[in-house]
């Protein structure tokens, strides 16, 4: 920190003091409550300006759930962690903090730096890694990058919210070893190395106490040991108690109006309950969010002169090659030959219809998407490319999307309209204030959600609901359904929330004949709840054929062409918030599509549109396998860089990839009693796998190029890797050199093995390449949970340097005192 940073610190402290002197109690109480869905309130009379968040990680949506005002979409966090290239991440992040700052937001409720504990995690997609060293390095970068905007970021979920199942109530059971050495070292690295302005803290509870009341996490560790300095947002409805939240080091309980801060926090405080100081502790952490982004009147922002702008676009499709991991490819089948008459068979749902992002509160809503079959039609010789569905992932009604127009109506009762606004799909979710302008719940009596529709295939097309309460659906003018969906048997609260898709009607609609659509739903009276919030979806469902012959076209559209590319994909019922996986099966036919394509075409590639792991039985029978993650809004034109070879696929795998479930050495995401006991202690991911003696599909750090390299030299001293290494092929291209840490004779129980630092290079044809790695002194650490502290383990360590973990090039012995 230069001699000028500290004055200007100095006076955003003076300013944040100058402000808290003038506060009453009741005003301190509320600046730490959400006003409403997403912000805090203003108080103009100490030139406090309103401070408002908005979701990410992988776009900025802003405070309104609607497709009026687009976000950019970049590819998913485990697509950029696999890049392995803190800068990278550094630059998504800026691009966030305009898009932020173009949007009136000063947080960005992301990073997400949870582990990847057990593939079945549900929202696994929205982390980095099962490594925390590489989770930390990104997660640094990130951070780093919107603060770089002058745009506050939450670290987020802290800590031990590596499940989703009841994760609202479940009680994870981290021994203090794996808290200290996993689960916590991602925050830490990130509180060190980017000083985050903001950490969220999640719905569990962490040995028994709920996170959002833990004094020891918050109060010691994140800020006693480490020296956070930042303000601690709950997650959304995650402060459960006014005495508890306070007392335990949560700052602001959102999201508002009502909240256990606010009026019942003055009361506390007024009856002895909580100490007055323990208030103005929380008010001095929001004031200093307020004086960094530059909400308080007197108080120089961090940032004055925002970074030059960003192309959204085009790093957007940056971000999709340097995720994409590339992790098989038999005798160069990519790139593909795309000389005069060679044909591409394109093949699956997801080739048209590209999964870009995961589900739940990380949506945002892109003002285009490119899908496979887009960018390969734009690029391909006319007559190369042909398509086929042959497998659809999905066979469940889904909010209506492709070729609807839609609108949300807001209507009082008499019928007059109150306000309207477009709707990305057909979903409807207005969470507290999130109205169209001129809508209020006490004066909106109905709504309704209509457009147009042109089908894109002629049939029997099928309309739904979702969501709790009256319902009317209308089709071409003729009413179809009318009726009442109640609340099931579900168990999830986000099930409970949304309500299960039901079917109401089927109708038989023509190809690119254009039909209007409505579905009109009753709001009832929500005045006695302390959220309000209006959430429904008009479903669709295109007309379904049999299942065997669409895998019959599919084969022989392959059989005609010299290469077939299969896009295989999750769905939203398989990779979301709010749950967990209970396999790793890709859903539908799409296992049957591959292999039948891949028995009469030997140059079959398959790109697998996932954001985590899922099992790929077929993977020894195709020429290559691509793995795309949920690649972001311009996926599709970053797949056609990669299979043409206009770009190296340069991901590398941040998360081992298990041939099947059952060889997982971590499955257990469901709760007994309440708890998760987190029993595998240290032996998480590729531990786990060198523990038990397991070869998984596709190593940890995994990836294949397009070109050859050869590591050539490596030397060790104190906390320094030197490695030196030469592009051998025709073509440029990128390594990742990983170097992991092996102690000789171990004298402590630990992973025979682990990840010390990492670096990604970039060299020319017949080129050779020297890079310098440290070594972190943790990397040397083990919690030692007699002294509770950190304890160097002295002794000789091998230093592996890998193309991947297990994949050692080189080696050479460190000796540490």
């Amino acid at each position: 920190m230069t001699d000028d940073d500290q004055v200007r610190d100095q006076i955003r402290d003076d300013a944040v003091e100058a402000a808290l002197d003038k506060l009453d109690l009741d005003t301190k109480a509320l600046l730490l409550a959400g006003q409403d869905m997403w912000s805090l309130p203003a108080v103009p009379a100490v030139g406090l300006r309103s401070l408002v968040m908005s979701d990410g990680p992988v776009g900025v949506r802003g405070v309104r759930w609607s497709a009026d005002d687009p976000s950019i979409a970049l590819p998913s966090p485990t697509s950029l962690a696999a890049a392995w290239d803190p800068g990278l991440a550094r630059r998504a992040g800026r691009l966030l903090a305009q898009e932020a700052r173009r949007k009136g937001v000063h947080v960005l409720l992301a990073p997400t730096v949870n582990l990847h504990r057990s593939p079945l995690g549900g929202r696994h997609f929205e982390c980095y890694s099962e490594d925390p060293y590489l989770t930390g390095a990104v997660g640094t970068g990130y951070v780093n990058g919107v603060q770089d905007g002058g745009v506050a970021t939450t670290v987020k979920h802290f800590v031990g919210n590596d499940a989703e199942t009841d994760r609202f109530t479940v009680d994870s059971v981290i021994a203090p070893r794996p808290l200290r050495e996993l689960y916590l070292a991602p925050f830490e690295a990130i509180v060190g190395g980017a000083r985050p302005w903001g950490v969220m803290t999640a719905y569990n509870q962490v040995n028994g106490t709920t996170m959002t009341e833990h004094r020891y996490l918050v109060g010691e560790v994140l800020r006693g040991e480490w020296g956070f300095d930042g303000v601690n947002v709950s997650d959304w409805t995650a402060a459960r108690s006014t005495t508890g939240g306070i007392l335990g080091g949560l700052d602001v309980a959102m999201p508002g109006p009502a909240t256990v801060y606010g009026p019942a926090l003055a009361e506390a405080v007024r009856a002895g309950r909580v100490p007055e100081s323990a208030v103005d502790d929380a008010v001095r952490n929001v004031l200093r969010l307020a004086a960094r982004v530059g909400a308080l009147e007197g108080a120089p922002a961090v940032v004055e002169t925002v970074p030059a702008p960003v192309d959204g676009r085009a790093l957007a499709r940056e971000l999709a090659v340097r995720g994409s991991v590339l992790v098989r490819n038999e005798d160069g089948a990519l790139p593909l030959d795309a000389s005069a008459g060679r044909t591409v068979a394109l093949l699956g749902a997801a080739a048209r219809d590209a999964r870009v992002l995961g589900g739940g509160s990380a949506a945002v809503f892109p003002e285009r998407v490119v899908s496979p079959l887009d960018a390969l039609s734009a690029v391909l010789a006319e007559g190369t490319l042909s398509y086929a569905v042959g497998a659809d992932p999905s066979d469940e009604l889904v909010p209506a999307a492709q070729g609807f127009e839609l609108v949300a109506v807001c209507r009082d009762a008499s019928g007059a309209v109150l306000g309207e606004g477009r709707l990305p799909t057909g979903q409807v979710q207005w969470i507290g204030d999130d109205l169209p302008a001129g809508a209020t719940y006490d004066t909106m009596a109905s709504i309704e959600v209509r457009g147009t529709f042109v089908p894109r295939e002629s049939g029997e097309h099928a309309f739904g609901t979702r969501g709790l309460g009256a319902f009317a659906l209308t089709v071409g003018g003729r009413r179809l359904w009318s009726g009442v969906q109640g609340m099931g048997d579900e168990a999830d609260p986000f099930e409970a929330f949304f309500g299960l898709p039901a079917e109401r009607a089927r109708v038989t609609l023509a190809e690119g004949e254009p039909v209007e659509v409505s579905l009109t739903f009753q709001v009832p009276d929500m005045s006695a709840l302390p959220l309000r919030a209006i959430v429904f979806s008009l479903l669709h469902l295109g007309p379904r054929r049999d299942p065997d012959e669409l895998i019959a076209e599919a084969v022989a559209a392959a059989r005609a062409a010299d290469t077939a590319v299969v896009v295989v994909a999750t769905t939203e019922r398989v990779e979301s918030e709010g749950f967990d996986r209970g396999d790793l099966a890709l859903p539908g036919r799409q296992d049957d599509l591959v292999r039948a394509v891949a028995a009469v075409n030997p140059n079959t590639v398959v790109v697998v549109n996932a954001g985590s792991p899922v099992e790929l039985p077929w993977r020894e029978d195709v020429a290559a396998v691509l793995l795309t993650w949920f690649p972001g809004q311009e996926g599709g034109a970053a797949l056609a860089d990669v299979l043409l070879g206009d770009a190296e696929p340069g991901g590398r795998l941040p998360t081992t990839w298990p041939a099947r479930l059952a060889d997982a050495p971590v499955t257990e995401v469901v709760p007994a009693d309440g708890r998760l006991e987190y029993g595998e202690g240290l032996h998480i991911g590729y531990r786990a796998y060198e523990r038990r003696g397991i070869a998984p599909a596709y190593p940890f750090g995994h990836g294949l190029g397009y070109t050859e390299w050869a590591y050539e030299s490596l030397e060790a001293a104190g906390d320094t890797v030197r490695v030196r290494l030469t592009n051998t092929g025709t073509r440029p291209g990128r390594e990742v050199v990983q170097v992991y840490l092996a102690p000789v004779r171990d004298t402590v129980e630990r992973p025979a093995s682990w990840l010390a630092g990492f670096a990604s290079v970039a060299a020319g044809p017949g080129e050779s390449v020297e890079t310098e790695i440290a070594l972190p002194a943790r990397a040397f650490e083990i919690w030692d949970e007699e002294v509770r502290g950190w304890r160097r383990v002295g002794g000789a360590y091998e230093v592996r340097a890998s193309h991947a973990h297990g994949d050692t090039r080189l080696t050479a012995t460190l000796h540490i005192a």
